[in-house]
C-alpha cells in the first residue's frame, strides 16, 4: 500500500485487499471509503469480501464507486455523506487513489 495523507482526517490509496485491513485498523484508520466498481479488471479484490473483513475489525466502510465517466454529483452527495456520518481518520482507495482524492476534493466544495 502507499497511503498519501490529504489531511488529518483523509487519506488515500490503491487498490486493497482483505489482508491489508488488518494493518489499516492498526495505522489508526476508523473508515474507509471504496471508489473502484467491481470488475473493473480481471482479479481485481471484491467490494463485499473487503466489507465482511472490514465490518469484523470494527471500521465502518462505505462503497461509493467512481467509474469511467467520472466523479458525479450523486457520489459526492455519498461522499459528503459518509465523510459526516462516519468516525476518521477515513481511507480512500480505487486503482491509483486518484478517484479517491478527486472525490474527496469535491465534497470539500459542499462541506465548506
Amino acid at each position: 500500500m502507499d497511503i498519501r495523507q490529504i489531511n488529518d482526517e483523509y487519506s488515500v490509496t490503491g487498490q486493497i485487499t482483505v489482508e491489508d485491513l488488518d494493518r489499516i485498523k492498526a495505522m489508526g484508520f476508523k473508515s474507509i471509503v471504496c471508489n473502484r466498481p467491481d470488475d473493473e479488471e480481471p482479479g481485481q479484490p471484491k467490494f463485499a469480501d473487503i466489507a465482511a473483513r472490514a465490518k469484523e475489525l470494527g471500521l465502518d466502510i462505505r462503497y461509493i464507486p467512481v467509474g469511467r465517466m467520472g466523479v458525479d454529483a450523486e457520489g459526492v452527495r455519498a461522499m459528503v455523506d459518509a465523510l459526516d456520518e462516519f468516525p476518521r481518520p477515513m481511507l480512500g482507495f480505487c486503482r491509483s487513489g486518484a478517484r479517491s482524492t478527486s472525490i474527496y476534493e469535491k465534497s470539500q466544495h459542499i462541506r465548506g
